[in-house]
């Protein structure tokens, strides 16, 4: 098991604590005695590289910046926000609070935030890479040797976040130097390619010159930089297939986004095979497997529980990269955001994690229509009658349960009641859709009708009288008699409301990540702790399982005498059984670009809430073209919930699948695939160029 701390660690004392405080700001004092005399209060390159420990000092200054997308990374405000969780649109799989239009480009890195710290990260790696072979002498060859590692693993990691966000980038591969040096300072994008190749050239550098394991808590190894380059030439291979939008600089004539008609196949071809062969070195390695501990084969709660531990046991044999918190040195908010409204702590926030419709509909276990939807109707079209809204979910894979919260399912001992209204009605021979017969559902940009708008609810039209009711908020609540003489409110306790945003808007909340022992009186920003995975075995298994079907599809030989369909069937059936999916029941069902969509889909569900499906849909360039509820991002698409009703003169339940009543619509175009350099940068500079036809 490994580590990212990112933190100075345990092992340093208060004094070296200190001088890492004085290398920060070793720029910022000068002695006006004697300038031949270097400054008291400056650390200097012999003090940084004194020692294992100053080195190690160094590095820490290095981790604090790497952009790992963990708890304090959205796609809003990017990367490094203070110790503020930041959850948001997670495209198709949540709806948040707000940030309904974060999909686009220009919502991701306000201000080109994360463009200058990067360019600030590289040149921390590459005066490491300068400078340490002067003082090599003082170090042990093994951790020297690491340390040239690490500093490629860090550009490797800073160029892969640049590149997947802007195409080509300026390839700044050494230290600039100014004013000595003023005459190089402007560095002019490269191509894509050419800077994929850079990525691929760093890692492999870094899985050259890496530990085999971290020799300190908290550094990197050898496996970790083979867990991204897997994750990195996956994204570049996909893209180089997929992506259609390309186009020259201005500036200086060179494509920089994009790649090469003419040679893209075979550069595709290329990255993939190099995220095969990194996946496959892992997978034969025998260190790592998939998290077991309490799965038990046809035990489905034992299955549940399993991947619910999974992601708080720091001994899993899964993890292969994760990144440690620790009260109240470095901690997150996830908890104050994500848990639902009845868990709430006292900053007042809540369920801004709402998994959708969509996202789950794409489990196994589900009464579905032909079409894939969720089954909500009979054959005559009434509502499914339930006797309690969980009977909807008994056979449905233990995965799903693991990750969201089901309406009525249980979260920290509580009963967690999500339901929309009440239907006080008479059931006769089945109660029809609440949506009027002269009101469609609308799946262009005139959005959805709400339910305090339908004729149940106002006593209109076919309803003589008012049947159906609603709370508007959590306060504010109309209170049903039941048969019996006792009260009851008419929506749950953690929503959905009419007017609140702070409930489960989709009848969905997360569960994944949440930490099921955290006391309700610790739920409040700045006071989570427990730690992101950033690379686990299952994704190394469905990064094989992906490029082994994409090389397959374009004709390549599979190296070592593998099989690339046995191999890709393996991981994929093992993740599933593990998940208590329905099994794989034969290799065939993962032949052609129908069993290409099942790896895609399956990676989807595993991997969700992890910050890579967003990333996924990007690199296949599918989500401008994809048709979701009637239309395409490009047009601006509408999401769903499923929202429970209780029945009140039955004591049953139906659920109603519906489009989120809030009327937000989602856009992304295919320039959107590349964010925007930022403004300033470009007009400052006579070498940098905008994206061509921004």
């Amino acid at each position: 098991m490994n580590t990212i701390y990112n933190k100075v660690m345990n092992i340093y004392k208060k004094v070296e604590t200190f001088g890492y405080a004085l290398l920060l700001s070793s720029l910022c004092f000068s002695s006006c005695a004697d300038l031949d005399i270097p400054p008291l209060n400056v650390v200097q390159d012999q003090d940084i590289f004194a020692n294992e420990s100053t080195v190690l000092l160094y590095l820490s200054r290095i981790y604090s910046q790497i952009p790992f997308e963990d708890f304090k990374y959205s796609s809003k405000r990017q990367f490094f926000d203070d110790w503020l969780a930041a959850p948001d649109i997670l495209d198709g799989q949540a709806l948040g609070r707000d940030d309904h239009d974060a999909m686009r480009s220009e919502g991701y890195g306000r201000n080109g935030a994360y463009w200058t710290r990067a360019f600030a990260s590289l040149r921390d790696a590459n005066y490491l890479l300068e400078n340490i072979p002067t003082y090599k002498a003082n170090l042990s060859e093994a951790f020297y040797n690491h340390c040239i590692g690490e500093a490629y693993f860090t550009r490797a990691m800073v160029f892969y976040a640049l590149v997947k966000r802007y195409g080509g980038m300026p390839l700044v591969l050494k230290v600039l130097k100014y004013p000595e040096e003023a005459d190089v300072l402007e560095v002019p994008r490269s191509s894509e390619e050419e800077t994929w190749d850079q990525v691929l050239s760093d890692y492999d550098k870094a899985i050259e010159y890496l530990s085999a394991t971290s020799p300190k808590r908290g550094l990197s190894n050898r496996d970790i930089a083979l867990g991204f380059k897997s994750e990195a030439m996956l994204y570049a291979g996909t893209l180089a297939k997929y992506n259609r939008v390309t186009g020259f600089g201005e500036k200086v004539n060179k494509r920089l986004i994009g790649f090469d008609p003419g040679t893209a196949a075979d550069v595709s071809r290329k990255y993939l095979l190099e995220s095969y062969k990194a996946s496959r070195e892992l997978i034969k390695g025998e260190k790592y497997s998939l998290y077991r501990k309490k799965w038990a084969a046809g035990d489905r709660e034992a299955q549940y529980q399993n991947m619910v531990d999974m992601f708080f046991d720091l001994q899993s044999p899964e993890n292969i990269c994760i990144k440690e918190y620790q009260y109240p040195y470095l901690v997150h908010g996830y908890d104050s955001y994500a848990v639902p409204l009845q868990l709430r702590g006292g900053n007042g926030y809540s369920s801004e994690i709402c998994p959708t419709l969509e996202f789950v509909e794409l489990f196994d276990g589900l009464p579905k229509n032909p079409d894939g939807t969720i089954k909500v109707f009979d054959d005559r079209g009434k509502y499914i009658l339930y006797d309690h809204p969980l009977d909807l979910f008994r056979n449905v894979e233990p995965r799903l349960r693991a990750y969201v919260v089901f309406p009525y399912d249980v979260l920290k001992g509580t009963v967690i009641e999500i339901r929309r209204g009440t239907f006080t009605g008479d059931v006769g021979d089945g109660i029809e859709s609440l949506m009027s017969k002269n009101r469609v559902v609308d799946y262009s940009f005139a959005g959805s009708t709400r339910y305090n708008t339908m004729d149940a609810y106002t006593g209109q039209g076919k309803f003589s009288k008012k049947e159906l009711y609603l709370c508007p908020n959590q306060n504010t609540r109309e209170i049903i008699e039941r048969p019996d003489g006792s009260r009851m409110n008419a929506s749950g306790a953690s929503g959905p409301f009419t007017s609140d945003d702070y409930c489960a808007r989709t009848g969905f909340t997360i569960r994944k990540w949440i930490n099921p022992n955290m006391p309700q009186n610790m739920v409040l920003e700045g006071r989570s702790e427990q730690p992101f995975i950033l690379m686990r075995y299952a994704e190394i298994l469905l990064n094989a399982a992906e490029a082994a079907a994409e090389l397959r599809l374009a004709g390549a030989a599979a190296p070592d005498g593998d099989d690339f369909m046995q191999i890709a069937y393996k991981g994929v059936r093992d993740i599933r059984e593990r998940a208590g999916a329905e099994p794989l029941q034969s290799i065939s069902e993962l032949e052609g670009e129908s069993g290409l969509k099942l790896i895609r889909r399956e990676r989807q569900k595993e991997l969700a809430f992890e910050h890579k499906n967003l990333w996924d849909i990007r690199r296949w360039r599918t989500q401008h073209s994809d048709v979701i509820n009637g239309t395409t991002h490009s047009d601006g698409v509408y999401y769903r919930g499923l929202y429970p009703f209780y029945v009140l003169k039955e004591n049953k339940w139906f659920f109603d699948a519906r489009l989120d009543e809030r009327n937000w619509r989602f856009r992304l175009t295919e320039n959107d695939y590349y964010f925007a350099i930022p403004g300033g940068e470009v007009s400052k500079s006579p070498v940098i160029d905008q994206q061509p036809g921004r």
